[in-house]
């Protein structure tokens, strides 16, 4: 079984709102009071209250910090972290969020990044609210996080470097990769915590994967605005095996030279595609046709649907969503007649369930030493075998 984590942005997102529904589901709040202490940050305290925000009951978090702090740089915030008592995996999954933030601001700053002074998201609350997100998600047993369609907003906002448009440039920059909902509202709806905590801790963007639902979790913004209910909904689940979301991107072909299409098929690898094949077909008027097929990660789908329209005489390719079911695998080396080949293997609910030798390095080897390819491919299955199979 694999535990999952959905993040429902009806209201959009900030790091204080997705604690205090991390909280209403489940979560123990005595850990969320201990960070501070844990992350040597003096007397700070963590206030949460019941509220209603549209009539929907949910929890507030508020970090206080005894005086303002300075800002930090990106090298101190590492230190703190890395220097903490904080499980492993919290500690992992922190610093990737705040790896994003420090890249954001460096490249819209133009600085190194370890000088990155990080100001308003550099303070305290920031701190308690990444880390404290990854040490909740830790406690609720989290495996996978996945994610809704962000709102996008406009207005502007007042920041340290003057008045910002709305999503601020760091939240737009973090927003790479992310899907965006654009919604009729005046005002932030994705703080750059928010949007560096979606994009950090998500796999994948997108409706609610399928799950056994457990428990739910609402968590309040400050503001009560009257057109949506300022809260993110955080949905804990099981799932009976690893599931991730896939684009298939497809288009007819009736009238491309031949020999232009394996220049079609490999550029989409190029750009990401987990799958690509190619099937035969009969188009309009008789004619034979091919289909090109790619399947990919939703956030590549953009660049193989233009390659196809590229790399081919296509004039639109067709977009499907999809479910897909995937083992755990690992990549692992052995020893064969004198050189190493790569071995991919398939892991379902912690036990060994496919071996697979890569072809590349089975023909490399075969050309260095002069045997067959397929007894390369033996040698290396056996070997594999051995050792994760013990056969």
């Amino acid at each position: 079984m694999n535990r999952l984590g959905y993040f429902d942005c009806v209201g959009g997102l900030a790091g204080d709102m997705l604690l205090a529904a991390l909280l209403d589901a489940g979560a123990d709040g005595d850990l969320l009071q201990q960070l501070p202490a844990r992350l040597e940050l003096g007397a700070v305290e963590i206030r949460v209250t019941e509220v209603e925000r549209s009539g929907v009951a949910a929890l507030h978090v508020e970090v206080v910090p005894p005086d303002e702090p300075p800002p930090r740089t990106w090298r101190r915030m590492r230190e703190m972290i890395d220097g903490s008592e904080l499980p492993d995996v919290v500690k992992a999954r922190a610093l990737g969020v705040f790896s994003l933030l420090a890249a954001a601001e460096a490249k819209l700053h133009r600085v190194d990044i370890d000088a990155v002074h990080f100001h308003e998201i550099g303070g305290v609350d920031t701190l308690v609210d990444i880390c404290g997100a990854a040490l909740l998600l830790d406690d609720l047993s989290v495996d996978r996080v996945e994610c809704s369609p962000l709102p996008y907003s406009r207005g502007t906002v007042r920041a340290a470097h003057g008045v910002l448009p709305i999503p601020a440039p760091a939240t737009v920059e973090l927003l790479r990769g992310a899907q965006l909902e654009g919604v009729g509202h005046e005002g932030e709806l994705v703080t750059p915590t928010g949007a560096a905590l979606a994009v950090g801790l998500s796999e994948s963007f997108g409706p609610p994967p399928r799950l056994t639902l457990e428990s739910v979790g609402y968590g309040a913004g400050t503001d009560d605005p009257p057109d949506r209910p300022n809260v993110v909904r955080v949905l804990i689940g099981t799932c009976e095996h690893s599931r991730a979301r896939a684009s298939l991107v497809e288009t007819n072909l009736d009238d491309l030279n031949p020999e232009l299409v394996p220049d079609a098929v490999e550029r989409c690898f190029e750009q990401g595609a987990l799958d690509v094949w190619i099937t035969p077909t009969q188009m309009k008027k008789g004619r034979p046709g091919i289909v090109l097929a790619a399947l990919c990660r939703p956030v590549d789908e953009t660049r193989i649907a233009d390659v196809m329209l590229r790399e081919t005489s296509a004039l639109g390719v067709r977009l499907s969503q999809l479910d897909r079911i995937e083992l755990e695998r690992e990549h692992h080396k052995v020893a064969v007649a004198g050189g190493t080949v790569s071995v991919k293997v398939g892991i379902l609910d912690g036990a060994v369930v496919n071996v697979a030798p890569e072809h590349d390095d089975c023909a490399a080897l075969a050309s260095r030493t002069g045997r067959p390819v397929k007894s390369i491919w033996a040698l290396a299955l056996a070997a594999a075998s051995r050792e994760h199979l013990g056969e």
